[in-house]
């Protein structure tokens, strides 16, 4: 636990400086913590923004949840879709493959997966992001997708 109370003061001191001003009073470790976790927040939240845009751009990507760019301060940087054509376990494997990691499945919300309907094709996509993913991991994601959904992979479509 230390380790990462010392890694995120790191984070704080290095990317969170400029946001000190936020919290007043706050002094040492503390700034240092709330800085970072500032800092992180504001950075996964521009990926986060490429990431939608991207997806969004996708023929036959369903994102569920919010997908309103004025709403993404009401969620994480983590998004759920599906794919027509594809099951949710085709899309992890293939991507899987190019050395991007998603999950798919229930994802311990079975009862939602159920009432969407969505249980008998295998659940979702979910793709989480982090303060040390890069926009170009964003990209290479999304130009994967396209590529799987132009046929050019020949993954057999599910019917």
């Amino acid at each position: 636990a230390l380790a990462a109370i010392d890694y995120l003061a790191e984070v704080g001191r290095k990317y969170g400086s400029e946001l000190a001003s936020r919290y007043p009073g706050f002094t040492g470790r503390r700034l240092e913590l709330k800085s970072a976790m500032s800092a992180i927040q504001a950075y996964e939240s521009g990926l986060f923004g490429r990431l939608m845009e991207g997806l969004k751009r996708i023929p036959g990507l369903k994102i569920w949840g919010i997908a309103d760019p004025a709403r993404f301060d009401q969620r994480t940087p983590t998004v759920s879709f599906t794919l027509e054509g594809f099951s949710p376990r085709q899309i992890a494997e293939y991507l899987g493959q190019r050395g991007i990691c998603v999950w798919d499945g229930h994802f311990y919300a079975q009862a939602l997966i159920e009432r969407l309907g969505l249980d008998e094709s295998g659940g979702m996509v979910r793709v989480g992001l982090a303060h040390y993913n890069t926009a170009e991991e964003v990209d290479r994601l999304v130009t994967e997708l396209l590529v799987l959904v132009s046929g050019q992979e020949g993954l057999p479509a599910v019917a």
